[in-house]
């Protein structure tokens, strides 16, 4: 009999525990905690990175403004935490950080295994390859048998292994566990290939002694589909990170930039007025549990996506990156946001 109380009690405090857990939600607590704690890169040029003061930037970085904007009209109510290849699921899983946008993979197995959600995919991304041009190899086909620099916990580890034995090709893998000891070792030597994210290659090239001595070869060996990451479980705060991506895209189909947001909201187009918050009754943003004009605060502090490309990683920064398939939809590309209404 003490036997089963004590189960029943041990099964009544579980459920107590997972109903507390149920009813909490992430927009309360950042909202109480007054900033949005968002995991990045320890530092990725053009995607996020710290300057001497410590102040971030970067395309992943303006995504976390964004959010904050979203909920506190404020883009600078964000901190910033910097996590690894392999410490950044533990920090989304223990609660350590609120939102992972740190140049992030979306795989079956950390959809679901990890219990993480994904939806909007803000950078469409491939593996590739950057070698010396001493070396004269023109296509990865030729790499057989050289020393390939990759960073561990990551699907570029396994993406490479697939490539090599399904080609027939050897290789030695040099592998590190932190970004900076893969860049180190590829810059002094160790090895002949560089391999990560080719949008990754063109930053890491601009720090190297030496950038152009090294090419970034033509194929793509894999799909990277990067974006934001969530903890499963709080479908509104899920809801309120993937609008915030689909509220940049759906500016610049709409030509609404940071410089003519507050002209737009007197445009007469009922679409953009939904959008914008401005049309009577319209409960988009009491939906998410936000303001109806958290679109305006988002591209007031950021710009719409195009603007967060071009600045960051495109044609207006060193990296000067091709929009390619992160191009709207209408100019060839395959961002796409679902319609607001």
């Amino acid at each position: 009999m003490a036997k089963r109380i004590l189960t029943a009690l041990i099964g009544a405090a579980v459920m107590g525990i997972g109903t507390q857990a149920a009813s909490a939600t992430t927009l309360g607590d950042v909202k109480a905690k007054g900033f949005l704690q968002c995991g990045v890169n320890t530092g990725l040029t053009g995607f996020a990175s710290p300057d001497a003061s410590g102040n971030w930037s970067g395309f992943d970085v303006d995504y976390c403004k964004a959010i904050a904007a979203a909920i506190f009209g404020d883009a600078t109510k964000v901190k910033y935490t910097p996590t690894s290849a392999k410490d950044r699921f533990p920090a989304l899983q223990s609660g350590e950080v609120d939102v992972l946008a740190r140049n992030t993979t979306w795989t079956i197995n950390r959809d679901t295994a990890l219990g993480f959600n994904f939806r909007a995919v803000n950078y469409y991304d491939g593996q590739g390859f950057m070698v010396r041009k001493s070396l004269n190899v023109k296509s990865a086909l030729e790499l057989s048998g050289a020393a390939v620099c990759v960073q561990t916990g990551t699907t570029t580890e396994l993406n490479l292994a697939d490539y090599f034995k399904a080609n027939n090709l050897q290789y030695n893998p040099v592998v590190f566990e932190k970004l900076e000891e893969v860049n180190a070792a590829y810059d002094a030597g160790r090895c002949d290939v560089y391999t990560t994210d080719q949008s990754g290659l063109y930053s890491l090239r601009l720090t190297l002694a030496a950038p152009d001595d090294h090419i970034i070869l033509p194929e793509i060996i894999s799909k990277e589909p990067l974006g934001p990451a969530v903890r499963q479980g709080d479908d509104q705060w899920f809801d309120i990170v993937s609008w915030v991506h689909y509220a940049l895209v759906g500016a610049e189909d709409f030509g609404i930039t940071q410089a003519n947001v507050e002209e737009m909201k007197k445009s007469t187009n009922p679409d953009i007025q939904r959008f914008l918050g401005v049309e009577a009754d319209t409960k988009i943003g009491t939906d998410l549990g936000l303001e109806n004009d958290w679109a305006v605060k988002i591209i007031k502090a950021v710009g719409n996506y195009g603007e967060i490309f071009d600045r960051n990683i495109g044609a207006a920064s060193p990296l000067k990156i091709e929009r390619g398939l992160n191009a709207l939809w209408s100019k060839g590309g395959i961002q796409y946001a679902p319609p607001v209404r």
